[in-house]
């Protein structure tokens, strides 16, 4: 042990003399890690030729980059100093299981600082603001202090006083605001094994790429068995990296701000635009003031005077490379689809479709590049697509857009098309469907998502708005469309019949007029306008068509699901249950010729199957429709000035029918589920489990906690004009043990699996784990005492041995349902007052759901 202390003390009394010289290849000056974590060296600025020395590969741009060996520095111009950028991260290139290359990571506002011998890296935050005359502005600053990300010393200085700042680490190392982990659900970053790709300097921005390693646990060796299963994520993003470490290159943009900022347009409710929103304490107001301005590109006209003019800059998307060629003329139809919506706002050409360039053609093009707006194809088995955008937070100025467009949404399109419209087309009678059929709906996907990264929000108000008689009507659909808008989730018209003899080009959705007016109301100038202020007058004008042209409504704000105009995946909804009635009788038709469509000689039965449970999705989504009039109310979002309230209560008589046609269609058995030559080759066993499923869908929905206490209200406020909650338990009740009517009452097991379905609800709603009201919970106590006694009185004329013994289970599990001292305790602990984690809005939007019910 002597020795090895000598050896101790030794060293120690050596680094108290003088500290280790860095590395030959450090520069003195380095900086610590990003962000100022650890010691940092004192800045010590050498001469330029002694730190960019003649082994530089030098970019000229916006910064003058600068690459030595594996080292980046920056060489900020004075000028630049203190401007404002935006940073965008995007993962261009990721792992198995994590999302796909081209996902957006986040985007922020950034500044270069410089601060004596150092330059910091600070964000810039919108989120409160106060005009800077204003004596206020000084608190609203103290609270909002910029956040320094990293600090540099700077190593040289350039021409005109510009600092030179190396800035590898912030590409090759852990910044936390920058860095991929949560995305990717890692556990650790390995610097030595992260390197830089390629930096790149553009006239108004800086393309930089790295490798980044990351790492996680290996729970245990799996010895070539499946690996661990790991906690499912985001649908987009997949679950998680695998155990051990993946390799992902990160692109970061740098892009600078519009020097002269766009005068935003300010929001309103009425118009269904994405919006940015500033808590501004500058206003002369009795209150916190929030100012809310929508988001929109920059369009301005070459010619200002002309009533149709060309912009100065274009909207354009490039179109992946990686996309299939035999879809890129409909994706490019997608996209100017839109210059119709344009021209109502004064704009010829306002938005064109563009290959992208080969890496021939031009070697500096990227995809990530946040220059480009670019729709990419991405190799998924997630059947959707999505549109994201980037705004400048100080005005909604979109910027830049990337679309992710999955390879399987083209699955999903091919199912929904069959199970809607497949009737009402002769392209559709066989699957695989045709190319051109195909390509059509590829576009219609296109056109939707190039609709949010204009700005546009989804419309559900917008299906209901025409008289359900027009949407069968062809010359009305040739103008009109079926739904006024293409940001609705009303897919293909699966209202019209054969007989109306309708062009199936028309059963898909266009631009629409609310479209062409939407696109007006945010995009055409207004003239004399200096400020937003000043438009307010005119886009209230504006907005007040919609009291004249229904079909202009959006959303109402604030009907959390009480409007039943605002369904998804609704065509006529104006009139839910006539648009079911027609619905279910192309169902029909559906279901007769699914096996001849399905069958691919040399397949197995996978196509049959899938289809099979989409056809019965759709089923359980149009009855859903229905039920969503019961409790409901018919709105239209209002300002001052506008006569009316928004709210009026949905008819009881309107209501009352909707029960009776789900007793009648939801509630009975749905034969079109039950044919034996399908069955009997996708499964030994399951279309009871199935029923149950759909069924179950549409008696929750129905008799949703939500509903029944919304109904309680309005029976307070609306008294006998009101559909009363204790009305509508019994009517459904009556309705699913009607068998208890007759003398001698026999259930078939598919009424038996119904009846346990609606028990299961009532039991939920008396010893289920979410609490339901108090005005409520007495309802459904009554509800199964009266079913309980209804058996008991029936149950001696029973004489079917099947019919009697599920009678009396059923007594017998009311009577359990009714018994305290079987009631779970209620879940432990609050909710997070913050709400549960997850992406804006518009960061990634879910456009396409998934309908299908399996045998579980």
């Amino acid at each position: 042990m002597k020795p090895l202390l000598l050896m101790f003390a030794a060293a120690a009394a050596a680094l108290a003399q003088d500290p280790p010289a860095p590395p030959a290849d450090t520069p003195p000056g380095g900086g610590g890690p990003p962000g100022g974590a650890g010691r940092q060296t004192q800045p010590v600025i050498r001469p330029y030729e002694k730190v960019i020395t003649s082994e530089a590969k030098t970019d000229d741009g916006i910064f003058k980059v600068h690459r030595i060996k594996d080292r980046l520095y920056y060489e900020i111009p004075k000028d630049e100093l203190g401007k404002e950028f935006l940073w965008v991260a995007q993962i261009a290139k990721t792992t198995l299981g994590v999302g796909y290359g081209g996902q957006a990571m986040g985007n922020r506002v950034v500044k270069w600082e410089r601060r004596g011998d150092r330059v910091l890296l600070r964000t810039v935050v919108y989120e409160v603001i106060a005009d800077r005359s204003q004596p206020i502005s000084r608190a609203v600053e103290a609270s909002n202090n910029s956040t320094i990300l990293a600090a540099f010393n700077i190593e040289a200085i350039g021409k005109n006083d510009a600092p030179v700042i190396e800035v590898t680490r912030i590409f090759t190392s852990e910044v936390p605001e920058l860095s991929a982990r949560a995305r990717l659900r890692a556990r650790g970053f390995d610097a030595s094994r992260s390197f830089l790709e390629r930096a790149v300097s553009f006239p108004t921005n800086i393309e930089v790429e790295a490798t980044h390693t990351y790492t996680a646990p290996i729970e245990a060796p799996t010895f070539g068995g499946p690996r661990p299963e790991t906690p499912p994520g985001n649908p987009f993003f997949g679950a998680g990296m695998r155990p051990g470490s993946a390799s992902v290159v990160m692109h970061y943009s740098m892009v600078k701000l519009p020097e002269k900022p766009m005068m935003p347009r300010l929001f309103d409710e009425r118009v269904g635009y994405f919006s940015q929103r500033q808590i501004d304490y500058g206003k002369d107001e009795h209150k916190a003031v929030q100012t809310t301005y929508i988001r929109r590109w920059r369009l301005e006209k070459k010619d200002p005077n002309a009533a149709l003019s060309e912009p100065v800059k274009p909207i354009v998307y490039y179109i992946d490379a990686a996309t299939p060629k035999k879809w890129v003329p409909y994706m490019k139809r997608g996209v100017e689809k839109w210059q119709a919506a344009f021209e109502e706002a004064g704009f010829k050409n306002a938005i064109i479709a563009k290959e992208a360039p080969t890496p021939e053609q031009d070697p500096e093009w990227s995809p990530e590049d946040a220059r480009y707006s670019v729709i990419r194809w991405l190799p998924s088995t997630i059947e959707n697509a999505s549109g994201p955008h980037v705004a400048d937070p100080r005005t909604g100025e979109i910027l830049e857009s990337d679309i992710q467009f999955y390879h399987n949404v083209m699955n999903l399109n091919k199912n929904w098309y069959f199970v809607q419209a497949g009737p009402l087309d002769a392209r559709a009678k066989k699957l695989p469907l045709p190319d051109d059929l195909m390509g059509e709906l590829i576009e219609y996907v296109c056109a939707h998502e190039v609709g949010h990264t204009l700005g546009f929000q989804h419309n559900m108000k917008a299906s209901s708005l025409y008289p359900l008689d027009k949407i069968r009507n062809a010359e009305w659909l040739k103008t009109m469309g079926h739904t006024p808008t293409l940001m609705d989730y009303s897919r293909f018209n699966y209202v019209v019949q054969p007989e109306d003899q309708v062009d199936p080009k028309l059963l898909i959705p266009q631009i629409g007029p609310y479209d062409k007016w939407a696109t007006a109301w945010g995009y055409k100038l207004i003239p004399g306008a200096k400020s937003p202020e000043d438009e307010k007058k005119t886009l209230n004008e504006w907005a007040r068509e919609q009291d004249s042209k229904p079909w202009l409504r959006f959303n109402t704000a604030g009907t959390r699901g009480a409007d039943y105009g605002e369904q998804t995946e609704a065509v006529g909804d104006a009139d839910a249950v006539e648009a079911t009635r027609l619905g279910l009788k192309n169902l029909e038709r559906v279901s007769a010729m699914l096996l001849e469509a399905a069958i691919r000689p040399g397949e197995d039965w996978d196509e049959l199957e899938e289809v099979y449970g989409r056809m019965l999705g759709q089923w359980a989504v149009e009855l859903g429709h229905v039920a969503n009039v019961v409790g409901s109310f018919d709105s239209q979002q209002k300002h001052g000035g506008q006569e009316g309230v928004r709210f009026t209560i949905t008819p009881k008589v309107r209501q009352t029918a909707a029960v009776k046609f789900l007793n009648d269609n939801a509630f009975a058995t749905p034969k079109l589920a039950i044919r034996p030559e399908i069955l009997r080759r996708i499964e030994p066993d399951g279309v009871l489990n199935r029923l149950r499923t759909a069924q179950s869908r549409v008696l929750n929905a129905l008799l949703a906690n939500t509903r029944l206490s919304r109904m309680v209200e309005q029976e307070a406020i609306d008294g006998e004009k009101a559909y009363k909650p204790a009305e509508l338990l019994a009517d459904v009740r009556k309705g699913i043990f009607s068998e208890l009517d007759a003398p001698a009452p026999k259930v078939d097991v598919y009424r038996r699996n119904t009846q346990r379905v609606w028990l299961q609800a009532m039991s939920d709603k008396i010893a289920g784990r979410s609490p339901v009201s108090d005005e409520v919970r007495p309802l459904a106590r009554g509800e199964m005492r009266a079913l309980s006694a209804q058996i008991a009185a029936v149950l001696p004329r029973t004489t079917d041995r099947a019919t009697r013994y599920h009678l009396e289970d059923l007594r017998d599990q009311i009577a359990k349902a009714l018994d305290p001292k079987f009631v779970p305790p209620a879940p432990t602990g609050s909710p997070s007052p913050f709400g549960a984690p997850g992406m804006d809005e518009e960061e990634h939007h879910g456009c396409w759901p998934d309908t299908y019910i399996g045998r579980e």
